[in-house]
């Protein structure tokens, strides 16, 4: 065999290792932008939820921060209704990974935010 050959072997079995790792990168990306998202919608809540008493505007403002995702979301508000106590929302979530021709693995995300109750 020639060095020529030996070398579009090698490149052949290397394309589809380079495209995995490629797909790997990016899922990481958007599991990890997910996160901060669930984060985000998770403090949201929790100022809502500190300064109103109902618990159902605090999981409201978790829907609006999480927009499309929000109806695979679980939101937990805990709000006592004592100034100065920890008003708490938690929000978890399930994410698929999808790998081409394989499906893939759902990873359980999850962000919990707390601020003092103001009124």
């Amino acid at each position: 065999m020639s060095q020529r050959g030996s070398a579009t072997v090698e490149l052949a079995l290397l394309i589809p290792l380079i495209i995995v790792l490629v797909i790997a990168m990016v899922e990481v990306a958007l599991v990890a932008r997910l996160q901060i998202e669930i984060v985000a919608a998770a403090r949201e809540g929790a100022r809502v939820a500190a300064t109103t008493p109902d618990p159902a505007a605090a999981a409201a403002a978790v829907d609006r921060a999480l927009g499309p995702r929000a109806a695979d979301a679980r939101v937990n508000v805990h709000r006592p209704h004592v100034v100065g106590a920890e008003a708490r929302v938690t929000v978890s979530l399930r994410h698929s990974i999808d790998l081409p021709l394989l499906g893939g693995p759902t990873l359980p995300l999850k962000a919990s935010a707390v601020m003092r109750v103001e009124r």
